[in-house]
């Protein structure tokens, strides 16, 4: 892992539904949740919610549900995955930063969407998946488990909106300072 005082935290949401999608339509990123976390103290330094419109999908009923975002703040707000992924290196310094996400689904889906899109990856090789690491470090906890769980086991609150990436990168953040602070111990 790189030597590094900040960390970065994705949380993706993506285009989902209830069964399976329908003819022609695929899952597709449709939020990049970002943190930029002081890996010393624990504190965010710096968070958003990245909107980016789906090319391949349209946001069903069930996903409204799920994450709260509309069609309509996808059309109003939403870019192109290109130039979100652009904020990210720009504004995040994302290719020179360790990064983190809970599981492997962020990691595996950004490479996917970025080689569909031919776009280039945003994100250096240094990854941390909090999941295992968090599964790793908590004596009670033998298997992997949810971020909602994981959050529980610590005594920490979910804040905001479970299912939106920017909530989930900010409580994210708060397990992976945990872990790292059993490092110190």
């Amino acid at each position: 892992m790189k030597t590094t005082d900040h960390i970065l935290i994705i949380d993706l949401e993506a285009t989902c539904w209830d069964d399976r999608p329908p003819r022609g339509q695929e899952s597709e990123i449709i939020e990049i949740g970002v943190c930029l976390m002081n890996a010393g103290n624990g504190r965010i330094l710096r968070s958003e919610g990245i909107l980016v419109k789906p090319q391949f999908s349209a946001v069903s009923p069930f996903c409204t549900e799920l994450t709260s975002i509309t069609p309509q703040m996808l059309d109003d707000e939403g870019i192109l995955l290109e130039d979100a992924l652009d904020i990210l290196r720009a504004e995040y310094d994302s290719e020179n930063l360790t990064w983190a996400s809970y599981g492997n689904y962020d990691l595996n889906m950004l490479r996917d969407q970025a080689r569909k899109f031919r776009v280039d990856y945003p994100l250096g090789d240094d990854h941390i998946n909090v999941k295992t690491l968090f599964g790793d470090l908590h004596p009670a906890v033998r298997k992997s488990v949810g971020m909602a769980r994981a959050l529980g086991e610590l005594n920490l609150k979910l804040e905001g909106t479970h299912h939106r990436g920017v909530d989930d990168a900010r409580n994210i953040t708060k397990i992976l300072y945990w872990c790292l602070q059993q490092y110190k111990t």
